[in-house]
């Protein structure tokens, strides 16, 4: 699941070459960041708080632990928490008089609503690093807040796609589309041959993944630049512009699992596997619900064209960490971020989970499948980098989008009074 700070300039392609494709446009996050207690040091381990909660996932994050606390001094212990516990009680953690030191998340607008707050450590220092000065300019903007302080340390990106598996696609006897009419005339095969055309993996607490759809289908329409201007309050969600990218999402809809919005996407990963579903618009990290044995089989292609005038933008989110400014063990947490910027503490991630991530260290290597090959080409070629709904916005928006999109897919009809409502909601945001 992000993001392009909003008001920031047009990436060029070698910036995303030379950098990392997940960035976007690399802008500065706004707000303040405190140090106040970066220097203070306490014993005990660091507390990792982690949202990384498939099993694949949960074990590769426990060895990048393990390979910390071999080296000596500071040591660290994971403490992982289901993904959308962790999302909703993420402000808590923040403000609790004796909050988990360290946090998995994400950088950009996302992590803005909480360096406004006074609630993330100043990680100046260890930017100084010689790991981290070696990260592209795109990176280091990305990680900076306003202020000219840094408060995240990225350590991956990944990207999102329709996957499917290769093997049913020979099966069926369908090949990938190019443009929305070709996918739309895939929908219609898969549908003849008994097969329903597209999961969607937006229930039982994974109601975000539906804003994938509203992302892609509205900067493949409006472009890259309107969709964060929309995120920023500067277009309404009632506007005409908006109303464009339902009209087309109205032509997928009939194809979508009718208990798209009651699974969640672990459910629909299942699905996919086992061939009920064709594809499904999902990121990298579903991955690690998939068996190992199967991940040769998978493969995706990008969200089709719509628009050849609109230029093709994708998402490519990045992953890493903040702290909490409240923290008593600044300076171990410090430690701990040194390692976490590595080149081996990110292929020691990547050798144990899924391995289609890619990672932020210049040297670090990633796992070199075809799929890593082919995603990692598919965010170097992007016109432009947006990265996911809530962290081109913030996690205080994030359920304005939830409860349209899902209203949106229950009652269609209603897509009107649906968009006037996010409006409402949305300002009751902005106006904070």
């Amino acid at each position: 699941m992000s993001p392009l700070p909003t008001g920031s300039s047009r990436p060029s392609r070698r910036r995303l070459l030379t950098g990392v494709g997940a960035l976007g446009a690399g802008a500065a996050l706004s707000g303040c960041v405190t140090s106040v207690r970066s220097n203070v040091s306490s014993g005990g381990d660091v507390t990792l708080q982690s949202n990384l909660s498939a099993p694949q996932a949960k074990t590769a994050l426990q060895k990048v632990v393990d390979g910390f606390n071999q080296r000596g001094g500071a040591s660290a212990s994971l403490n992982t928490v289901a993904s959308e516990t962790f999302r909703t009680q993420l402000p808590t953690y923040l403000t609790s008089a004796n909050p988990p030191d360290l946090y998995t998340w994400y950088p950009g607008s996302v992590a803005d609503a909480y360096a406004r707050r006074d609630l993330l450590l100043d990680l100046d220092d260890v930017w100084q690093s010689p790991d981290l000065s070696r990260y592209s300019k795109a990176l280091k903007s990305l990680c900076t807040s306003r202020a000219g302080h840094k408060v995240f340390v990225p350590t991956s990106y990944y990207w999102w796609g329709f996957f499917y598996r290769k093997s049913n696609f020979r099966k069926w006897g369908v090949d990938e589309p190019r443009t929305w009419d070709d996918f739309l005339d895939l929908c219609e095969t898969l549908q003849r041959k008994k097969v329903t055309p597209i999961g969607l993996g937006a229930g039982s607490g994974t109601a975000w993944v539906a804003s994938s759809w509203f992302d892609y289908l509205n900067i493949r329409i409006n472009g890259a630049q309107y969709h964060r201007d929309l995120l920023a309050g500067r277009h309404r969600f009632d506007d005409t512009e908006v109303r464009r990218v339902f009209d087309r999402w109205d032509e997928a809809r009939p194809f979508i699992d009718k208990r798209g919005t009651a699974l969640a996407f672990q459910d629909a990963t299942t699905e996919l596997l086992q061939g009920r579903t064709g594809m499904m618009l999902i990121g990298t990290f579903f991955a690690d619900s998939v068996p190992k044995d199967q991940l040769d089989d998978i493969d995706f292609f990008r969200f089709p064209e719509i628009d050849p005038k609109v230029p093709m933008a994708e998402e490519a989110p990045t992953d890493g960490y903040f702290a909490s400014a409240r923290t008593p063990r600044g300076r171990q947490t410090k430690e701990f971020l040194f390692y976490l910027a590595t080149a081996e503490a990110q292929e020691t991630y990547l050798k144990s989970s899924s391995g289609t991530a890619l990672p932020t260290h210049p040297d670090a290597k990633d796992s070199g499948t075809a799929l890593v090959k082919k995603g990692r080409a598919l965010v170097e070629s992007a016109a432009e980098v947006t990265q996911f709904f809530n962290r081109d916005s913030s996690d205080e928006l994030s359920p304005t989008a939830d409860t349209a999109l899902i209203r949106y897919l229950s009652e269609p009809d209603r897509i009107a009074s649906t968009l006037t409502t996010w409006q409402r909601d949305a300002e009751k945001i902005w106006g904070k």
